[in-house]
């Protein structure tokens, strides 16, 4: 395979084959963050279109945000029992059927079955689990910045993506930008089945800071097996109290980003007379931002205090919020708002993740933290759906903006009843 000779390759120049991953990983979660930030460029086209109201709309893509996050721990258990490598590519294949079938729909039930199922089972099968399963796997030491530097790629690349969408959707219709995400998501796809690995032993390599190869573990590939995984990891961590606050914090994570700023922001700034590529293109610094606090966020996270960064950085974006719902939308006001709200668009993944691991183990730390992700999800779904029903019914989106805010305070003040660990991999038995 071209993985083994590069592998021999870069061994002779003392380069680890996992930063090889890493950059696969990143690429695959840049492609795939083109598909999820399209929604944002779709609402106002797909109204005029076919004259369906913000409400509908938003309830596709909020079905969408449910998978996306409800397929996190079945993802992670099919890569732990048929390979990274395999279930993401299998997860790009979906994507791009999805796409291609959203392209042709007529009735809102189709938008619902191609954008919301498929698209929503492909993306949530490549989600921050993927990032989570490949730090672990192949890191010990570095792995916060990992999980920085591919949570970004995912998360910024759905808002850096947005002002070329809304540019092509602007030019030659919603379409054409789908078709040019099809095409980038091809290209991801090849990139997977070339150079992507399950393990470092595959190529007889240890894991990051560590001396020794550990052998794979033992694998059951039992389907029955493998969607029993998460239900038992489920099980396991339901008596965890810290479990459960990771999981609550992230659902006002998922709310107060991809639900509701993500799906709604060009709609939000429509209210103030701003165009779409404009409000995109906003979105997009947000996005640059974002992928310096997020990697900035990793580095943090391996030498300080994980509980105290996630108490930073949700009572932050709280306070951002709430500003942007009073502010008047001016070019000085969207500036503030875009720098300090993008430098903690997604910051809290890597001290997240490194709790998860920390807590239960490196070994099962990508099932638990697919359930955390599921509630990630879970609250960005009710953002898309409640913001798009807030906004028909009081015509404002400003609400729904403080409402996210209020929440993220919550969220700081509740991550600060987590105790500080010593030896925290024991909270959890294997």
């Amino acid at each position: 395979m071209i993985s083994d000779r590069l592998s021999t390759w870069l061994a002779g120049r003392n380069i680890y084959y996992g930063w090889v991953v890493v950059a696969t990983t990143f690429l695959t979660g840049l492609a795939t963050a083109g598909a999820m930030g399209s929604a944002g460029v779709m609402i106002e086209p797909l109204q005029q279109e076919f004259g369906w109201d913000t409400a509908d709309i938003s309830f596709a893509f909020a079905v969408r945000l449910l998978f996306y996050g409800l397929l996190g721990p079945f993802a992670a258990a099919f890569m732990n029992s048929f390979g990274v490598r395999k279930v993401v590519s299998a997860a790009l294949l979906l994507i791009i059927v999805g796409l291609i079938g959203s392209c042709f729909i007529t009735e809102l039930w189709q938008l619902v079955l191609w954008w919301g199922v498929i698209v929503g089972v492909g993306t949530g099968m490549t989600a921050l689990v993927l990032g989570a399963t490949v730090a672990t796997r192949w890191f010990s030491h570095r792995r916060g910045l990992v999980v920085g530097m591919m949570t970004a790629a995912n998360a910024t690349g759905q808002l850096v993506f947005l002002p070329l969408m809304a540019a092509l959707t602007e030019a030659w219709g919603w379409r054409s930008a789908l078709t040019f995400i099809i095409v980038v998501i091809i290209g991801a796809k090849l990139l997977v089945l070339l150079l992507m690995r399950d393990y470092p032993a595959d190529l007889g390599l240890p894991v990051h800071g560590e001396s020794a190869v550990t052998p794979p573990p033992a694998v059951k590939v039992g389907i029955g097996a493998t969607l029993l995984a998460p239900l038992v990891a489920l099980r396991d961590a339901a008596g965890n109290g810290t479990f459960w606050v990771l999981f609550g914090t992230f659902f006002v994570c998922g709310l107060s980003t991809n639900g509701l700023i993500q799906t709604h922001w060009i709609a939000i700034c429509g209210d103030f007379g701003m165009a779409p590529v404009a409000a995109a293109s906003t979105l997009a610094v947000i996005g640059v931002f974002d992928f310096i606090g997020t990697v900035g966020a990793g580095w943090l996270a391996d030498r300080y205090d994980n509980r105290w960064l996630l108490f930073w950085f949700y009572g932050l974006r709280g306070l951002s919020l709430i500003y942007l719902s009073y502010s008047g939308f001016s070019f000085f006001e969207l500036s503030i708002f875009a720098i300090f709200y993008g430098l903690d668009w997604i910051a809290t993944v890597p001290p997240t993740v490194r709790l998860a691991a920390e807590r239960f183990g490196p070994q099962r730390a990508n099932l638990f933290f697919g359930w955390i992700f599921t509630g990630h999800q879970i609250g960005a779904a009710m953002a898309a759906w409640g913001a798009g029903a807030i906004r028909g019914d009081l015509s404002t989106y400003m609400p729904a903006l403080q409402i996210a805010g209020i929440m993220c305070i919550v969220a700081a003040l509740g991550v600060l009843t987590l105790r500080r660990s010593g030896n925290a991999a024991r909270a959890v038995a294997a």
